[in-house]
């Protein structure tokens, strides 16, 4: 499995879309974690975007996981993905 970090930054002027989109956003981290695909998730402490950290096969595989994610593209930017090699299992 490969381990990805995520950042990703919010648009201010549509933060009314990315929040009507938030529940099903929520629905769609829940069950990524119940699948273990999905490490762990939050916002940034200043509001501007969210981290998440994925364990997947591979890049292809992360690509379509975000591709699904229920936050409409235009309002929540994927910033950086960059994949982790971290010193403790997950």
């Amino acid at each position: 499995m490969a381990v990805f970090i995520v950042e990703t930054t919010y648009v201010p002027e549509l933060s009314e879309k990315r929040l009507a989109a938030r529940p099903a956003h929520l629905e769609n981290l829940d069950l990524m974690r119940e699948r273990k695909q999905l490490v762990n998730a939050g916002p940034l402490s200043d509001g501007s975007g969210a981290v998440l950290i994925y364990s997947v096969p591979d890049r292809t595989f992360l690509d379509r996981l975000l591709d699904a994610d229920p936050y409409p593209k235009d309002a929540v930017k994927v910033a950086s993905v960059r994949e982790w090699k971290p010193n403790f299992s997950i």
